[in-house]
């Protein structure tokens, strides 16, 4: 089930606030009460085309999003560190969050900032302490993840708050996939039409489960936080007025631009 988060002119009679709905296989979308993650599937007997309508960002985190670092071997590697020995973990501020074929806006103080495509996982419930093999029973499903970052001031900062946490730095969509199952799918990200990244979520050092006892085991987790689950190899700079496309097969395309440089 493809799970939408949108926006509809008022002209085609459904308002312009905020609205979940669910995507069928025809581009349809059946509007729902309420977000779907606190309040079920809901329906309201109304129906409006994809084509219609402008998407968001399938969720917004009332909490947090939580990173792992260094999660594939070949993208440690090109940063010059070890494979870690367990996850490393850092906080995405949730106003970092935006929506597809929004723009990233590439802040002043940084003249660098780049890409890493990711797999985010999408939490359905308070937990604390989720054994691996009970994961399944807290992740309401998954979505595309680009983790920007002004790679300029990670180096310089040697810590990844101010690098990894500016406005727009989190681009998350098109929707949530609540039955895609993690195994062997290609992960890509392609910038200008040229392929950048390109791997196997497979290749992931530490899988889902392993990520989300860990984190679980170090702060308590909320309905709708995210998880983004780590990049690989093929970070790259995105020059002002680019297109960043992040792929995963199965769970579809999340498209940005990126602003000049602000002044």
């Amino acid at each position: 089930m493809r799970i939408v988060r949108f926006t509809a002119p008022e002209k085609i009679g459904i308002g312009s606030d905020p609205l979940f709905g669910v995507l069928n296989e025809n581009d349809a979308i059946l509007i729902l009460k309420g977000d779907p993650i606190y309040s079920g599937i809901v329906p309201q007997d109304k129906t409006v085309q994809l084509s219609e309508v402008k998407l968001l960002a399938p969720v917004i985190p009332r909490s947090k999003v939580i990173c792992i670092g260094k999660n594939y071997a070949d993208h440690a590697a090109e940063m010059n560190s070890q494979v870690p020995t367990e996850p490393i973990i850092f906080i995405k501020p949730n106003t970092s969050v935006i929506g597809p074929n929004e723009t990233i806006v590439w802040p002043s103080m940084s003249e660098r900032v780049d890409h890493e495509a990711e797999l985010a996982i999408v939490i359905s419930r308070i937990c604390k302490e989720v054994p691996a093999e009970k994961t399944n029973d807290v992740i309401y499903g998954y979505t595309l993840a680009n983790d920007v970052t002004a790679r300029d001031l990670q180096k310089k900062d040697g810590q990844w708050t101010r690098a990894k946490g500016f406005d727009t730095f989190c681009p998350l969509g098109p929707w949530i996939e609540t039955e895609f199952v993690p195994s062997n799918q290609k992960i890509t990200a392609t910038l200008n039409g040229q392929v950048k990244q390109s791997s196997l979520l497979s290749e992931m050092i530490f899988k889902i489960p392993q990520i989300i006892e860990f984190v679980s085991n170090v702060m308590t987790l909320l309905p709708g936080d995210v998880i983004l689950t780590g990049t690989p190899a093929g970070i790259s700079p995105m020059p002002a007025g680019s297109t960043i496309s992040i792929s995963i097969d199965g769970l579809g395309t999340l498209t940005n631009k990126v602003s000049a440089r602000v002044q």
